[in-house]
């Protein structure tokens, strides 16, 4: 009995099918994939040892400071989430992918650096806030983390993600 490969360009046609519905499943499932992704941010401020720590992952909330003098919630609101900065790289990757199927293995590889970063970036948008918090105490730092410091790190960060999947998915 002879074993059976598939060819390749349906092995390709299946690769960019399964990013697009990944990439439809982050948006339709955003609620789930905060859930899970609040849940990473209460499991890292528990490992760097954060006194105090509460996830309520139905609300998409991490709580964090409890018995102190300034507890605070954060909520994981459709905005804060990296899911809607993967949803790009996984399209583009899918056009990518379907226009040239021989760079799939590189444009994969990609997909999984940046999406990769882009969780990490946004892990440490939140640490940094909560560090912040802190430091300044709650208005100043949820200001200073938030607004300012959170928001060059999601930039900087998502460039930096961008920048690696290109280069990796078009590299020779």
């Amino acid at each position: 009995m002879a074993l059976v490969v598939p060819r390749t360009e349906r092995l390709n046609r299946v690769v960019v099918v399964a990013l697009v519905a990944a990439a439809v499943g982050l948006v339709v499932a955003h609620r789930a994939y905060r859930m899970v992704e609040i849940r990473l941010s209460g499991l890292l401020l528990d490992a760097i040892g954060s006194a105090g720590v509460e996830v309520v992952a139905a609300r998409q909330t991490v709580y964090f400071g409890l018995g102190s003098d300034s507890p605070l919630g954060l909520r994981m609101t459709p905005e804060c989430t990296s899911a809607f900065l993967l949803v790009p790289l996984l399209a583009v990757g899918a056009v990518m992918i379907a226009l040239r199927p021989r760079i799939t293995r590189r444009v994969l590889v990609a997909l999984a650096v940046a999406g990769g970063a882009v969780v990490v970036v946004n892990q440490v948008r939140v640490l940094t806030l909560v560090g912040l918090v802190r430091w300044l105490g709650v208005d100043t730092g949820y200001y200073w983390g938030h607004t300012l410091l959170g928001s060059m790190v999601s930039v900087f960060g998502g460039a930096a993600a961008l920048v690696a999947f290109v280069w990796l998915a078009t590299r020779r």
